[in-house]
């Protein structure tokens, strides 16, 4: 059994054509899917790319017990419980958060790990000091030196030389048995830095400012900047499906989708103008951020074409490799939340009946794949309290410098899933530096509403029923409290969201 994971960064599933009549067409994402399972109702659990990662590796939601972290100690991922059985895991990815404050762990799982320098801010290079080129929306000035290095042809660019990498891995390990490769590029995440060919491919006919990485938030309105940007987005996907395809060839060549398991996803989606946002973090918890792809090759073509419309989540995808390599977690790991989609594709399963997602200290949201239904925290965000024996946030550790008083900070035994000890610290200790997206102390007037959205009726979102559906409401508002408690998540998130007894 050998399987390839393809996790591509921030892809809004609307913008493919393979879900979408008004998305891009990817050749190659479309010569996966006809090979494949394809799933029309997938969802984040956690967000943004750390949290989604926990999961995925996991089995196991996290966005109700910390923010943006590490794998903690008391983790069984995908990757160690595949190795315990004697699986090689490798993984190629030029994501370089998995290398700074806060990414801890997630790479030493596997036996081996290759990263491509370059991303974003990827502290690769000293800065010249020179002064940065004009631009519009964001830019640093070590991205500002990185993109001069490295941005030159396309074989320069890093999320080309991951996906190239991973397919010439392949090539050399066709051969052999029992591997987990997991190809992760950061493309098409901002900034959107791509070859001009791919530009023209997509009729991009932009002359001003230089923009290609957008500020999180509001949009400013203007209807060229808007349209040139998400062309920039659209250019980005079909580079990154371009290589994607030196990927597929080499399984062409050596018949790999007879023996190969194939799956590709993202770990979550991005806003490109809808509901006036740009990004993710700082909007509600849009279609566009949490309704994600997901393709899946079974060896054999098994299933090929068929759709499966039950409520999946990326917490599925470990229990679903570990069956398929036939093994069983251990008695003694940790209960988790994602269950195997196996059954599902065979037509023997029972899908879940709602799906939880969210960022950790914000709104709750919860989708029967009906209806989509924002609760906004109550009691001014309290009680709040991050669990973890990892005292560590994106970029930073919980030291004097990130909290107003360390001695507010608990430590003990507090979450019913396990015994494992780890500290528990009062959210509103937590100092974020200014502009942070993630931000729970300081939200924003739209984070504070409440939505109810009915998917069939209106999958854009666009007509928020919570004043004229108090029913659908009042039945939405208890199953979130019914899952809280199925998931056993902590008690304070219950009365955060005044929910006790609903």
């Amino acid at each position: 059994m050998r399987t390839v994971l393809f996790l591509s960064d921030s892809v809004n599933r609307r913008m493919l054509q393979l879900y979408s009549e008004s998305g891009l067409y990817l050749p190659n994402l479309d010569r996966l899917a006809k090979r494949s399972v394809i799933f029309d109702n997938h969802w984040v659990c956690s967000a943004p790319c750390m949290p989604a990662r926990r999961d995925i590796m996991t089995g196991r939601m996290n966005f109700l017990e910390r923010g943006w972290g590490p794998i903690e100690p008391f983790d069984d991922t995908m990757p160690q419980l595949l190795r315990d059985e004697g699986v090689d895991c490798r993984i190629i990815t030029d994501h370089y958060h998995y290398f700074e404050i806060g990414g801890e762990n997630y790479c030493q799982m596997f036996n081996q790990w290759d990263f491509v320098r370059g991303q974003e801010w990827d502290p690769l290079v000293f800065p010249s000091g020179d002064p940065m080129p004009e631009h519009f929306g964001k830019m640093h000035p070590q991205y500002a030196r990185n993109r001069e290095l490295f941005y030159r042809t396309e074989e320069h660019y890093p999320s080309a030389i991951t996906i190239d990498k991973a397919a010439r891995w392949l090539e050399e390990n066709h051969t052999r048995d029992n591997f987990l490769l997991w190809v992760e590029p950061f493309d098409p995440h901002e900034p959107f830095e791509v070859p001009q060919k791919y530009l023209d491919m997509v009729g991009d006919d932009y002359d001003g400012t230089l923009y290609l990485w957008p500020i999180y938030g509001k949009t400013d309105g203007d209807p060229e900047r808007l349209a040139h940007i998400r062309k920039r987005y659209g250019a980005l996907l079909l580079m990154t499906d371009a290589h994607l395809g030196k990927i597929f060839d080499v399984m062409d060549q050596y018949d790999m989708w007879e023996d190969t398991a194939f799956f590709y996803t993202t770990d979550h989606g991005y806003m490109l103008g809808e509901h006036d946002f740009m990004a993710k973090n700082v909007m509600p918890a849009y279609n566009e951020v949490f309704h994600i792809p997901l393709i899946v090759h079974l060896p054999g073509d098994k299933h090929a074409g068929e759709h499966v419309n039950a409520l999946t989540q990326n917490i599925d995808l470990l229990p679903t490799i570990m069956e398929l390599y036939g093994f069983r977690r251990p008695a003694n790991a940790h209960p988790i939340h994602g269950q195997s989609l196996c059954p599902l594709i065979e037509g023997t399963g029972t899908p879940r009946e709602y799906a939880l997602y969210g960022y950790f200290g914000k709104e709750i949201n919860i989708t029967d794949g009906r209806y989509t239904y924002f609760r906004a925290p109550r009691n001014d965000n309290k009680p709040l309290y991050m669990y973890t024996a990892m005292p560590i946030d994106n970029k930073a550790y919980f030291n004097r410098r990130k909290m107003k008083d360390i001695s507010r900070i608990e430590t003990g035994r507090f979450l019913s899933w396990t015994d494992y000890p780890m500290y528990r610290i009062p959210a509103e200790l937590i100092i974020n530096r200014p502009g942070y997206a993630l931000c729970y102390n300081n939200m924003h007037p739209w984070e504070k509403e409440d939505y109810l959205f009915d998917l069939e009726a209106d999958y854009p979102q666009e007509c928020n029923l919570i004043q004229t559906e108090p029913k659908i409401v009042q039945h939405m508002a208890q199953a979130m409290a019914q899952e809280l408690i199925r998931t056993e998540a902590p008690p304070d998130q219950l009365k955060r969201m005044d929910l006790i007894g609903i």
